[in-house]
Formats: C-alpha cells, sequence, structure tokens
C-alpha cells in the first residue's frame, strides 16, 4: 500500500508538471488522427507504442522477432490497426494477448492475427514445427470461454477470433524483442478473465479494463467481476509500477496504459486505487448498517469522485458502478 503523505501529493504535482511540459517526453510524441482513420499512435517507448481510438487501448511491442500487440480493438476498426501496425514494424505480428473479454478489446482479433505469422506452427500431420499460420492468439481460459458458445448455440464471435493459447495458472511468461513479457492472471476483477501484461525491459504495463481514466472501473458481476477482484489487481498493478524517485523532476518510471483514457504512471494507479477502495468501503458501512440498495443509493456512496469518474447516461453509469459494488459485496458476506 502506498501512503498517501503530503510528500506523495508534491512527488505527484512534480511528476505532473515535468510529464506536462519536458520536451522530451516519450509520451509527448504523438501522431494526430491520419485522413482514413481516427486512430492516434503514442510512442511510449522506443519499441513501444499505444493505439487509441480503436476501442480499448491497444499495445504494441516491435523489434526484430516481430510484433506482440496487447488486444485488437474493435472488429470495425481492425484494418486501421493493422495498417497502423505496419508503420510502426516491417516485422510480422507474432502474438495479440487478450487482457479480457469485452468486444472492444478483442473484436480485432480475426483480422489482426490473421495479417501475422505465429512464430512456431505444430504440422498435425508430420507433427513437426513449420513456420506460417496467423498469430498466435493469447488468453485466459475464461477469455475462451466467454467467446465460445455452449454446444448448440452460436457464438458471438467467429472461430478465428477465438484465443489458441490460454492458461488458467497465475502467470504466463514468454521473451521476445529482447524482453521478458509476463502475462498476470487477475481473478474476478473487471470480469472472471482478466489479465495484466508486463513488458519488462520497457518498463510498460498493460492493465486492460481493470483500470479505465474516463469513468469508474466497470465490474461485471455477471461474468464474475468482483469489488475485492478489482481492488487486489488495482494493488498488483501499483506493486509492479515504480515511480520516478529519487529523480522526480524526470520524466521516468514506470508506464500504466488503462483499457481506456490516457497513460498513468504509478501515484496516478494509486490514486485509482485508492477512489476504488474508499467507495468500497463506504458502501460496505451502509451494508452493515442494513440497508437496502435503494438506501445505499440515496446515500451518495461516490460523494467526491462522481465529477471526475461519475456518468449518467451512458453504457456504464454511477449508479450501475454502486449496485455492482453492493452486489459483489451481497455475494461474499457469509451466510
Amino acid at each position: 500500500m502506498i501512503p498517501r503523505s503530503g510528500a506523495a501529493s508534491i512527488v505527484a504535482a512534480v511528476l505532473c508538471w515535468v510529464g506536462a511540459f519536458s520536451p522530451g517526453s516519450v509520451e509527448g510524441r504523438q501522431r494526430p488522427p491520419t485522413a482514413d482513420s481516427s486512430l492516434e499512435i503514442l510512442q511510449v517507448r522506443p519499441n513501444f507504442f499505444m493505439i487509441a481510438g480503436a476501442g480499448g487501448n491497444i499495445g504494441v511491442q516491435v523489434g526484430d522477432d516481430g510484433a506482440v500487440v496487447v488486444d485488437s480493438g474493435s472488429a470495425q476498426m481492425a484494418p486501421a490497426v493493422v495498417a497502423e501496425i505496419r508503420k510502426v514494424s516491417p516485422r510480422p505480428i507474432r502474438y495479440v494477448i487478450n487482457t479480457g473479454p469485452d468486444t472492444d478489446h478483442v473484436g480485432g482479433n480475426e483480422v489482426v492475427a490473421k495479417a501475422g505469422l505465429t512464430i512456431l506452427n505444430l504440422n498435425a500431420a508430420g507433427l513437426a514445427f513449420t513456420h506460417g499460420g496467423a498469430a498466435t492468439i493469447v488468453a485466459t481460459e475464461n477469455v475462451l470461454a466467454r467467446m465460445s458458445a455452449p454446444t448448440g448455440e452460436v457464438s458471438p464471435f467467429p472461430l478465428a477470433a477465438w484465443p489458441t493459447e490460454t492458461f488458467f495458472e497465475r502467470r504466463r511468461y514468454m521473451y521476445l524483442n529482447g524482453e521478458g513479457i509476463e502475462i498476470l492472471r487477475q481473478p474476478a476483477a473487471h470480469t472472471d478473465g482478466d489479465a495484466i501484461v508486463f513488458f519488462r525491459r520497457s518498463d510498460v504495463v498493460m492493465a486492460g479494463d481493470i483500470i479505465d481514466t474516463t469513468r469508474f472501473p466497470m465490474i461485471d458481476v455477471k461474468r464474475g467481476g468482483s469489488i475485492q477482484g478489482e481492488i487486489d489487481a488495482l494493488n498488483k498493478l501499483v506493486e509492479l509500477a515504480i515511480p520516478s524517485i529519487p529523480l522526480v523532476w524526470r520524466d521516468d518510471g514506470t508506464r500504466v496504459i488503462p483499457g481506456h483514457g490516457r497513460v498513468m504512471h504509478q501515484l496516478d494507479v494509486a490514486d485509482y486505487r485508492d477512489m476504488v477502495t474508499i467507495i468500497r468501503d463506504r458502501v460496505q458501512n451502509l451494508i452493515g448498517r442494513g440497508m437496502t440498495l435503494e438506501q445505499v443509493r440515496a446515500a451518495d456512496p461516490t460523494q467526491g469522485f462522481t465529477r471526475r469518474y461519475g456518468a449518467d447516461p451512458g453504457p456504464w453509469t454511477t449508479t450501475m458502478f454502486v449496485d455492482a459494488i453492493y452486489a459483489s459485496l451481497q455475494q461474499s458476506r457469509p451466510r
């Protein structure tokens, strides 16, 4: 846990000031939308780019081994995403890693994967490794379960968009383009299929929809999300990220890329975590006093944060956020 002291606030202010005015900031190397798309490309590191405007934020690590893409955006924007990846790397797309099951993060899987080449492909006939085939799509097993369908039902996604390599353990890893890449499963956070992707040498973390800087985090209780899992995942992000300390005037430190919104530093993530924790504690206190859902809503537990993160109306409103916390806490109460 990060202490919210006056010193930390001063550090945060200095970091924000430096990032905003430093001409050498990597976060300032941004290409505006092109004439044929609404996509924006941000160079986060010399070999790492963020694509915004295709749905969820997309991460692209490039190097001699090829491109590693984190999330693929929406289906309709996938051709434009592929075109932008081609501009930053002539090498083939090798992997598409999904941070969760949402359409705006996995909708472009088929197009992006087919534009690439897997590093190794098991030839079923000869049982030998050969080059060829689409890029490998990696995700947790629960993402595959959400994207596929039970026998007799129609899948919401085509077969070619489904993950081709899944895992259930807490950590999956690979080593490409000169750096270790860790995929860290976060059970029961935004959904039951979330994963954080940590590029260790680039010092970039793709957080997926565990963080959305444009609104309160979407906790999808029906798909296995929970408020405690969300806070646990945010704590993991705080633990992974390192701020620019002691040289706070430098535009350094781990970059955390949320599912939606701006690139963050560790103190930004800690602030977001604290906001979610405070609201959780308020709702928990109200439930402990015997209040119903309607009474909890009326008590306005998001007070102080609504102007910054609230939305009404929209696909994810403030009321829906409070309802999700209430439902999650009720599910976790001892019977």
